[in-house]
């Protein structure tokens, strides 16, 4: 399980987090929803131990969460893969860099996971769309079996119809896998159709946590509301079985 308890970070005299805990277990989703500049993308770097803590602590069943090899999936696809190396070649990076032994098959399954032809592994990261490339992005991060993903805005480089697309095949995947997920997010659709639980992050506090349904039925804090007021309005909130 994941353990993020009490922590702060301060950059200068600025408090980018203050005093934030949260917790999620195996085989679960936790969605971080906020606003730009609203400290999502410094808890990802938290919990990956890329920003250090001011107070508080992260871990993983009672140990570092380096220990658990977690995963990032990254938000713009294509940065995420060196330009110059096959698919294929980038995909294999954390195995080889983990000394792992690899199931011969598990690629394979993993690209038929993903809907992908297992040939378009070995193009380039500019000859494949951006919905494949973010859907290989997904495959790397899992192809070491990680026990932890975390997901910065996932799905915002894609246009809606991938989007959903997206959203379906890395629930689908879960399911199968059993990985915890931590995905942060300004799109609350998607943390309301997917999510186990929701956090609300606002200036680097977390202004409501709460499991998904009744955060959508009656948010408890005045933000929380304007969040899903404005998701309502959109006709963005559905809850995907």
């Amino acid at each position: 399980m994941l353990t993020v308890a009490n922590i702060s970070v301060w950059r200068g005299a600025a408090v980018t987090l203050r005093d934030l805990s949260l917790s999620l277990a195996p085989g679960r989703t936790l969605a971080v929803v906020g606003e730009s500049g609203a400290g999502k993308s410094t808890l990802i770097g938290a919990i990956l131990g890329l920003v250090r803590c001011s107070a508080g602590q992260v871990d993983w069943n009672a140990a570092p969460v380096s220990k658990c090899r977690p995963a990032l999936v990254m938000q713009e696809p294509r940065a995420a893969f060196n330009p110059r190396l096959s698919l294929r070649r980038s995909v294999m990076e954390p195995v080889l860099a983990q000394k792992l032994a690899m199931d011969s098959d598990r690629l394979e399954r993993l690209c038929r996971g993903f809907e992908l032809q297992p040939d378009l592994l070995d193009r380039r990261p500019d000859q494949v769309s951006i919905g494949q490339a973010q859907r290989i992005g997904i495959l790397r991060a899992l192809i070491a079996a990680p026990p932890l993903v975390l997901f910065d805005e996932p799905l915002s480089a894609l246009d809606a119809v991938t989007q959903k697309h997206t959203a379906r095949l890395i629930a689908d995947m879960q399911r199968q896998e059993g990985f915890a997920a931590l995905i942060v997010t300004h799109d609350l659709g998607y943390a309301a159709a997917y999510a186990d639980e929701i956090a609300v992050l606002r200036a680097g506090k977390i202004e409501e946590y709460a499991a998904t349904q009744p955060f959508v039925d009656a948010p408890q804090s005045e933000y929380g509301r304007k969040l899903r007021d404005a998701a309502f309005a959109l006709g963005a909130l559905e809850r995907v079985a």
